[in-house]
């Protein structure tokens, strides 16, 4: 069975993954358990397993099936993703640049020289991204939010 996902153990899951998922969740709607139980048991939204609960309800356990992958294919081969890895971790100076800080933009030029395959730099940050090689600069966590607007509003409260 698939650990909860939860904002400390935070993972992508593969399509396969997420269909074992749904069909697990599936199985425990089907034998009685409550939508907010599932959902806290597979770490998805109430949202979600609400969709879920009105999916297998309307159409069957096979609508929870993956599907065909919709949106465009990469360009990129697995090979060619392991090699921006490897061009990332040499460096931009490695790769014809004046300093050795990658930028999307820097990275986009690389990728179009070594592989003829021209992105944008928006993409390419999405792409850094997917390939693990930047962090996400901000990260929503409401529970964080509400700590740091507590002493706010408790100095606003005494003025």
């Amino acid at each position: 069975m698939l650990a909860p996902l939860n904002s400390l153990n935070r993972k992508e899951l593969t399509r396969e993954e997420m269909e074992t998922r749904r069909l697990a969740a599936a199985k425990d709607l089907l034998n009685g358990a409550s939508q907010s139980h599932v959902a806290r048991r597979y770490g998805v939204s109430r949202t979600t397993a609400s969709r879920w609960h009105r999916s297998i309800v309307i159409k069957g356990v096979e609508s929870l099936h993956k599907r065909r992958a919709t949106g465009r294919p990469s360009r990129l081969t697995a090979d060619q993703a392991d090699a921006i890895r490897q061009m990332y971790f040499d460096g931009a100076l490695a790769h014809g640049f004046s300093t050795n800080r990658w930028t999307t933009g820097k990275l986009a030029v690389a990728i179009e020289q070594r592989f003829g395959i021209r992105y944008d730099q928006d993409h390419v940050g999405r792409l850094m991204h997917k390939l693990g090689l930047r962090e996400r600069r901000f990260v929503y966590a409401p529970a964080a939010a509400a700590a740091n607007l507590q002493p706010k509003l408790a100095a606003a409260a005494t003025t």
